[in-house]
């Protein structure tokens, strides 16, 4: 009697032993995503018993969007002294929006050797796993990246075009850790004096064990409608660094715009007579006071695009640093760094100096690790961040 007993109990325990080897998890590295950044999960199951079928589906969410990056891997490993089967796959996981994001459950059904039947079914299931995401640091596309570079190529010297050709510009970006869907759409190139002709983008994304990397190509075809040369000027492409957790800006540059024949003065390098000379001077003298009244009547919109950027630069009313004086009232930290963009955002936009270390504290103390034990004080943050742009404002003598 005391030996079935004891045959009894070393085969209960055998059996919670096996049902504690079948285990399913997952595991997320411990970080402070923002929005539209990349969570990389790994579902991590471990098993004893003998596995004939099996099937996971991860679950969707309309709170993120997510992709698997690899096939799924199998292997055999020694864990607490047992040989088990380890079954992984690695899923980039991407918050839709701020606040508390919940992940699972995610069942893996087994279907394993049974005792008594040839089969029965087995389902391990992955307990949730909460993870507090940040919103964006700034408004519009939530682009984050563990890297960012842009491409510029270009068919001929813009600046110095033959009569009548037309420039090639093709721009690629590429995007580590980014889906292509978070990735900008094109922008729009246009100016009065511009012709010009978009091709078809072209968008790809590669899949890799570390996340996806997107590669977005724009090719535009442009040409000068008129003789004068001009400036077309820089598109600014917001990204959120998360490697170095700050805000970052990829800029595709500016391009000067002319013809070479009005640099190389055709019509050759004699003198007009004298008569001839006074009617240049006079139509010369006449087309800039023209241009002037055209300017500050509304007709030229190049012109007047260029005195209307002028006076916002020298203007002693800046809206979007009444905004952050609201935000640091507000004391709330995510709001003073959205005010604290858009005032970045208006200095790029109006040629100003912008080192793009402005923000360096602020966003260490919002988004990399440890960040709850850096000290905040919303004015002391503000106080420092228009320090440093004026102060890069002085030096540069604008």
């Amino acid at each position: 009697m005391t030996i079935r007993r004891a045959l009894c109990l070393l085969f209960l325990l055998s059996q919670a032993d096996g049902a504690h080897a079948e285990s399913l998890r997952l595991v997320i590295p411990e970080m402070r995503p923002v929005t539209g950044e990349m969570i990389l999960i790994t579902v991590r199951g471990e098993y004893e018993r003998q596995i004939t079928l099996e099937k996971l589906s991860f679950p969707d969410s309309p709170d993120y969007d997510w992709m698997q990056l690899a096939r799924d891997q199998w292997r055999t490993e020694q864990v607490n002294g047992r040989a088990v089967r380890v079954f992984e796959r690695r899923i980039a996981v991407f918050p839709r929006h701020a606040g508390p994001l919940v992940i699972g459950p995610v069942t893996h059904r087994l279907t394993v050797v049974g005792a008594d039947a040839p089969r029965e079914e087995l389902p391990v299931t992955a307990e949730p796993v909460t993870v507090a995401v940040a919103p964006f640091p700034a408004e519009g596309s939530t682009l984050a990246a563990r890297g960012l570079t842009v491409t510029d190529a270009l068919s001929t010297e813009p600046g110095k075009l033959q009569d009548g050709e037309t420039l090639v510009r093709r721009v690629t970006i590429e995007a580590q850790g980014a889906p292509s869907h978070l990735v900008p759409p094109r922008p729009i190139v246009r100016a009065p004096w511009l012709i010009s002709f978009a091709a078809p983008e072209a968008r790809t994304q590669r899949l890799t064990p570390d996340g996806p990397v997107t590669t977005v190509i724009w090719e535009w075809h442009l040409r000068p409608s008129t003789g004068d040369p001009a400036v077309l000027p820089a598109i600014a492409i917001p990204w959120f660094d998360t490697e170095t957790r700050q805000m970052r800006t990829a800029e595709i540059p500016a391009i000067p715009f002319g013809y070479a024949s009005i640099y190389a003065g055709v019509g050759g390098a004699g003198h007009l007579p004298a008569g001839q000379m006074r009617v240049a001077a006079l139509a010369v003298t006449g087309g800039l006071m023209a241009a002037f009244v055209l300017v500050l009547s509304g007709h030229g919109p190049r012109r007047r695009g260029d005195v209307l950027r002028a006076l916002r630069r020298f203007s002693l009313v800046d809206p979007t640093r009444i905004a952050v004086r609201r935000a640091v009232r507000s004391g709330e930290p995510f709001a003073l760094r959205r005010a604290v963009e858009h005032h970045l955002r208006r200095w790029r936009a109006l040629g100003l100096p912008v080192s793009g270390q402005e923000t360096a504290r602020l966003d260490a103390r919002l988004y990399a690790l440890g960040g709850d034990a850096v000290p905040f004080d919303a004015k002391t943050e503000a106080k420092a961040i228009l320090r440093a742009v004026d102060g890069l404002r002085r030096r540069s003598g604008r």
